[in-house]
Order: structure tokens, then C-alpha cells, then sequence
């Protein structure tokens, strides 16, 4: 890889450990993407939850924050991801206070970093969202994909490790998705379906992910006839990323990069695959998530955290009604939104409810499956693709639902 004279002093060792070791790890990933040099970056997303982290990974944070400050600073704005545990409401969920420890001991060593705990995977919504060709380090792979296709912005899938060295070098390896070529269209869905509740947009990226399956292919849509809310293409995104591991779209007339969709089709209109998307397709897909007959456990409203707005949409639906005493009802959203709803008397209206609001953190990454055998948690609704894609594997039957039908099930404790 070909470096400039500050990246050769800091592959020298003259900025520190933290920064030399981090550039070491940088180069083996871009030799092994062939990247020819680095691309600066404005900003970096960390994905770094305690359950991921364990013992290990928290005691080498630790070693890291104990060099010098002007070594182990980061050097770009850095922020969280959710963590792995809401210190104010674990006890509740009957979760773990080693947990609880592990946590506040990677947060201290995180902060001696300089990074900024905003603890949230909807950052784009809160913090600085990233300006068109911005190049990123971003981590959770719903920030990615919305940076990448609403934005503008350049990022791959960082993991934590990589994302950590970005935030110490101020660099990513130029390969992937920092690349036009690699940027434009491979598919081409048109979309007979008019999407209208979050979770129809996250059914219509689950049935697109499935169909493009791959990092390196770029689906691009047309047909979608009226302009998405944030919302919608948070929960579309996220369930693309999800179900066919994609960090890119483009939306006829929506995305910014697909303003005359002919030019991000690759090869043409006619040669590439994908296909129409209809409404029995997104049915289908509904059926095949099953359908609770008996009890709902738990109701689940995470994977993305929720904004402001879907705050106030569960706050209006649920007023005047309570939650089941046998069912559970899990809101997640960031710290940030939390103040808001606070302020906003929204959080009081959904705690007169049941709801059990959490913040900064993300249901999937605070140990749900330790978590669910000491809640007895087993059926699981949720308006979330994503959510439900992932969550199988936490030993969980989910059910996707449209947002009414969450509340609803929450309230009779069915479905």
C-alpha cells in the first residue's frame, strides 16, 4: 500500500502504540482488498457491545487506556453503538451485575479514548448524519447502509476491531464501497407494492436482500411512487443489510446518487437480474414468520432504536390501554431521544402503560438469550425485519407485525 510521510511515522512508532498498532491491522485488511493506499475519514460509528467485547476484549481496552493521552486519544469524532446493558433498568430484566461491571469498565476505557458514548445504531437521525461523498468508518449495519444510500456518504461494514483503528488513525484501507466503480447497481427491482407501516418496509428489504445476497452486489429499485419517511428507509435498510448482508441501495428518484437511475445501473437496463417485487411477494413473506396461536411473551420494538416520532406513534396507540400482566413490553431508543420523550411527557405515558423503555442499547446485543430464560421469554412480536431475522438464533420464535398489531398483541397479550 502506498502511504504518505504521516502514516509512515506513525507505522514507525512516532505517534504511539495505539496508533502504530492500529495502522499495522489497517494495512494487512488493504493488502488483503487490494486497496492501493487510505482515504481520510470524517467520522467513526463503534461497534462495541460487552457481550461481543467479553473478558478479553474489555481487558484490552484497558491496556490501550493505560498509554499516554495524546497516544490513545482518538483522533476523529467517534460514537457508540448501543451497548450491551440499560444501567438504570438491567436489575428489572433480571440481568447479570458482572454484566452490569463489564460494562461500566468498558465505558471508562472508551471515554479515556475521547469517545463520545452516544450509545445508539440511529445516529444518522441524532449526530452530524454524514454529508454526501463523506468517507466513514461506520460499525452496526443499519448506520452503514442508510449512510451509504440516504446519505451519500462512503463506508463498508467496519467491525469493531477496524473501527477502533480508523478512530486511532483517522484513515480506512480505499477499498469496497469507498470506490465509485464498486458503487453502482448489479440489481434491478421493480417494485409493483405500495409499502405503507415500518414493517412492510423492512418485509420489502428482507424479500430485495434475500434476492441480491451478497456484499457486492448494489440492488437498485424503481416503482416506489411516493418519497419514503427517514423511518421507512431506516427499517428498509436495516432488513437489507440483514437478510442479504448489503451495505448499498439506490431508489429511482429518491437516493442521491440514483437522481436519473441510469446512472448507477451497471451494464445496462436489460442485463441485470432481480425482477419484480408485488404484493403477494411481501405476503409471503409475512406468512412464512408464522403466527403465535397461544400467548406472546414478549413484544419487542428495537433493531433500529426508535426515533422521536416512533416514540410518539407507540405513546398515541397505546394511551388509555395497558399491557398484559403475562406479556412484556420491550421499547429500545437512544439516550438522546430518551430526553427528548422524557421532556416531551412521552416516557410517562408509555411507563402508565407497562412499556418498559430502555435506552442506549439494542435488544439482540444485551444478552437476549440469557435474558430471555430468566424472563421466560420464548414468543417474541415485532415490527422489526431485522429484529426477527436475527433473534432466531437467540433461541426465540418471533413474529413480524405491523406496528398496531404490536401494541394490540401487547395490550391482549395474543396475537
Amino acid at each position: 500500500m502506498k502511504l504518505t510521510k504521516y502514516e509512515e511515522s506513525m507505522i514507525a512508532g512516532d505517534f504511539g502504540y495505539p496508533r502504530q498498532q492500529a495502522l499495522q491491522q489497517q494495512i494487512e485488511v488493504g493488502r488483503f482488498f487490494d486497496a492501493a493506499d487510505f482515504v481520510e475519514i470524517s467520522q467513526v460509528h463503534l461497534m462495541a457491545d460487552t457481550e461481543s467485547l467479553g473478558e478479553a476484549g474489555v481487558r484490552y481496552l484497558e491496556e490501550l487506556a493505560g498509554y499516554p493521552r495524546l497516544e490513545r486519544s482518538v483522533c476523529v469524532p467517534t460514537i457508540t453503538d448501543p451497548r450491551g446493558i440499560d444501567l438504570c433498568r438491567y436489575r428489572a430484566l433480571k440481568q447479570n451485575e458482572e454484566w452490569a461491571l463489564l460494562e461500566q469498565r468498558a465505558i471508562s476505557a472508551f471515554e479515556s479514548f475521547g469517545i463520545l458514548m452516544t450509545n445508539t445504531c440511529i445516529n444518522y437521525q441524532i449526530f452530524q448524519a454524514p454529508v454526501f461523498g463523506a468517507h466513514l468508518a461506520f460499525g452496526d449495519t443499519g448506520s452503514v447502509i442508510y449512510a451509504n444510500s440516504v446519505c451519500g456518504a462512503r463506508s463498508n461494514f467496519e467491525g469493531g476491531p477496524a473501527a477502533l483503528a480508523a478512530a486511532f488513525t483517522g484513515r480506512a484501507p480505499r477499498y469496497g464501497y469507498h470506490l465509485g466503480k464498486n458503487r453502482r447497481a448489479t440489481h434491478l427491482f421493480t417494485v409493483d407494492y405500495a409499502p405503507g407501516d415500518l414493517a412492510d418496509w423492512g418485509a420489502l428489504g428482507a424479500v430485495i436482500g434475500r434476492r441480491t445476497g451478497s456484499y457486492w452486489n448494489v440492488p437498485a429499485l424503481t416503482g416506489i411512487t411516493s418519497t419514503p419517511t427517514s423511518d421507512q428507509l431506516k427499517h428498509f435498510g436495516a432488513a437489507l443489510a440483514s437478510y442479504g448482508s448489503v451495505p448499498l441501495f439506490h431508489i429511482d428518484g429518491v437516493t442521491p446518487e440514483a437522481t436519473d437511475i441510469g446512472r448507477v445501473l451497471s451494464g445496462g437496463l436489460l442485463s441485470l437480474p432481480g425482477g419484480r417485487i408485488t404484493a403477494a411477494d411481501i405476503k409471503n413473506f409475512y406468512s412464512e414468520q408464522g403466527r403465535h396461536k397461544g400467548k406472546v411473551d414478549v413484544v419487542v420494538l428495537a433493531a433500529p432504536q426508535l426515533s422521536l416520532l416512533e416514540m410518539h406513534m407507540i405513546a398515541t396507540l397505546i394511551r388509555g390501554r395497558r399491557v398484559h400482566r403475562d406479556t412484556d413490553f420491550v421499547i429500545a431508543t437512544a439516550p438522546e431521544v430518551k430526553a427528548g420523550c422524557d421532556r416531551m411527557g412521552i416516557t410517562v405515558a408509555l411507563d402508565e402503560a407497562g412499556v418498559i423503555v430502555l435506552e442506549g442499547v439494542c435488544f439482540y446485543q444485551m444478552y437476549a438469550k440469557e435474558t430471555a430464560r430468566a424472563n421466560r421469554w420464548k414468543t417474541l412480536v415485532s415490527n422489526s425485519a431485522k429484529l426477527v431475522n436475527i433473534i432466531q438464533g437467540y433461541d426465540y420464535v418471533p413474529v413480524l407485525a405491523t406496528t398496531e398489531q404490536c401494541v394490540d398483541a401487547a395490550v391482549a397479550g395474543k396475537i
